[in-house]
């Protein structure tokens, strides 16, 4: 096992050729997610579709996970982590050549559905193997490198695929995201030691056991219910952020990228630091609270882009041969995303490292991401679609501050449920394991 102490710089880390291994998943799987999202705004225009269709790109790559990620958390505890890993990642190279060749919204969704599949694969197993071999006292700092490494893939997701986009279309993105995903299985099938997770004997207690064992702990239920609630927001301004952009305002999608990448931009400068920040204090559940609040904020700031031409003017910016127009719009988006960024920073190290631990007491590390996984999942399916239906019959206005407010209510909820209702002492939780 290999670590560092929780004062160590996230720098040292890549000297660990496991944890580069496993980063370079998470940058993988980071990239394609963020580029592809910019390339539903295209496929939106490019098939006229209703804000309500386009909450069903959100609801098909996650409602197949809704289904699969409770039992991909069990399989992964009790099996071999690397090949899992290895199998996610080709299943991703599949979901590039099948993007290749959409002709229909149709098509869209089904290959959304299999994209969904591939990336639950890589996270839940990414994080359960980083969760594992890191060292006692530095899991917050593992764990915040690791997503600092996803938001800065996500940034360049964000910049170079919304740049790759824009100069060469579809095919040769997908190729580029082809590559990428291979370089990573490369690096886990050569550097990656073998069954590097899936401590849990499966004889020993059955899948729907452990995932009861697990609920029956007070903090797993507080963040649980947080993670569903939060989810019906943050993925309603994930989906329709992009496609506003471009469809409201003109905006290119190079441009639309850049929109994006300010808030991977302030995700990627903080989350490392952020994470070692949780291993130093007490009460870590508050980083999840402040940073919900942040997104919120951030959140309910978006619609207000639709006002911007009247105090903020437009601009145009010369490259690669051409002009582009920046509407005042483009600053109220770049703004708000960053301020989302900033949310993402706060919450998720806590987030990730205190499902970790509870998931740790029993040998079922993976098995409490998956329910970290399926409560998002609930919202990720139902959020988008209602999102878009109320933008549909009301306004944007109405619409994103619907998704802030699910996020302010879930915040305070949370709050209440976990330090109100504390976990159980370790003893007692595993008595009858």
């Amino acid at each position: 096992m290999a670590g560092e102490s929780s004062s160590g710089s996230s720098r040292r880390l890549f000297e660990n050729r496991e944890f580069v291994a496993l980063a370079s998943t998470a940058f993988a799987r980071s990239q394609a997610y963020s580029t592809i999202l910019i390339a539903l705004a295209l496929y939106a225009d490019m098939f006229h579709t209703s804000s309500t269709v386009e909450g069903l790109f959100g609801t098909a790559f996650a409602v197949v996970q809704l289904f699969i990620v409770l039992p991909l958390g069990r399989y992964i505890d009790t099996r071999n982590s690397k090949r899992i890993l290895l199998v996610g990642l080709l299943l991703n190279v599949a979901v590039f050549v099948g993007f290749m060749h959409v002709e229909s919204v149709g098509h869209v969704i089904l290959v959304r559905v299999l994209q969904g599949v591939g990336a639950s694969i890589l996270w839940i197993t990414g994080m359960t193997v980083i969760g594992e071999i890191s060292e006692d006292g530095s899991r917050g700092l593992w764990i915040g490198t690791y997503n600092q490494i996803g938001a800065l893939s996500s940034l360049a997701g964000d910049v170079f695929g919304g740049l790759l986009l824009y100069l060469y279309g579809f095919k040769l993105t997908y190729v580029v995201l082809s590559a990428i995903t291979v370089g990573a299985f490369v690096a886990v099938l050569l550097f990656l030691r073998d069954d590097p997770g899936g401590r849990k004997d499966s004889s020993e207690v059955s899948g729907r056991e452990t995932i009861r064992t697990l609920l029956g702990r007070s903090a797993i239920k507080a963040l649980v219910f947080f993670r569903l609630s939060f989810s019906v927001g943050k993925m309603a301004v994930i989906t329709f952020l992009p496609i506003y952009a471009h469809t409201e305002f003109g905006i290119n999608i190079f441009v639309v990228g850049g929109i994006m990448a300010g808030g991977k931009l302030t995700k990627s400068l903080t989350q490392g630091k952020v994470g070692d920040w949780t291993d130093r204090v007490d009460d870590t559940y508050r980083f999840i609270f402040a940073g919900a609040l942040v997104y919120a904020l951030g959140t309910a700031l978006i619609p207000f882009a639709g006002l911007a031409h009247r105090y903020i003017p437009g601009t145009t910016v010369s490259a690669f041969g051409g002009e582009m127009a920046l509407p005042g719009a483009f600053f109220v988006l770049f703004a708000a995303y960053a301020v989302l960024g900033i949310g993402d920073s706060l919450r998720l190290p806590a987030s990730m490292s205190l499902f970790v631990e509870e998931g740790e007491q029993f040998d079922a590390v993976a098995s409490s991401l998956s329910l970290r996984s399926i409560a998002w999942k609930v919202g990720q399916v139902g959020g988008p679609v209602f999102i878009g239906a109320i933008w549909d019959a009301t306004s944007v206005f109405v619409a994103f501050w619907s998704a802030a407010a699910f996020i302010v209510v879930s915040s305070a909820a949370f709050v209440v449920l976990y330090s109100t209702d504390p976990a159980p002492e370790v003893g007692d939780a595993v008595a009858g394991d």
